[in-house]
């Protein structure tokens, strides 16, 4: 299996990734997630895959904007480390919000496909 991974690779992940939150597309998701997946969200709380998963299945969270901005994006063997602020517009659990966040996640290649494995988000 080649493990290089290019800066490309990640981009195409990262918009994928943008288009199954705008949509809540959970297949998308679910394909792009890691099982083992360890997110910070902004409040401080770690959430894991299916905890993520169950915000969209619950339609707690619908985004109607999200305009990213890649600050960094280092190649480390099969895995890119990709930092970035993002705004976002939408409404959690029916409550209107629009802010911009900085965003840190980890994606690593796998036998099928490359997928998010931890990242964490703050308000800025």
């Amino acid at each position: 299996m080649d493990n290089i991974l290019t800066e490309k690779d990640i981009l195409e992940q990262e918009n994928k990734l943008y288009s199954a939150i705008k949509e809540g597309n959970i297949t998308l998701l679910d394909k792009l997630l890691h099982d083992d997946l360890l997110f910070i969200i902004p409040s401080g709380e770690t959430i894991t895959k299916e905890k993520d998963l169950d915000t969209y299945r619950k339609g707690a969270l619908k985004v109607n904007e999200l305009l990213p901005e890649v600050e960094n994006l280092n190649i480390i063997d099969d895995m890119a480390v990709i930092t970035l602020i993002i705004k976002l517009s939408g409404k959690f659990n029916e409550v209107p919000f629009e802010a911009s966040y900085r965003y840190i996640r980890f994606w690593k290649k796998f036998g099928d496909g490359v997928k998010v494995v931890g990242g964490s988000g703050i308000a800025i």
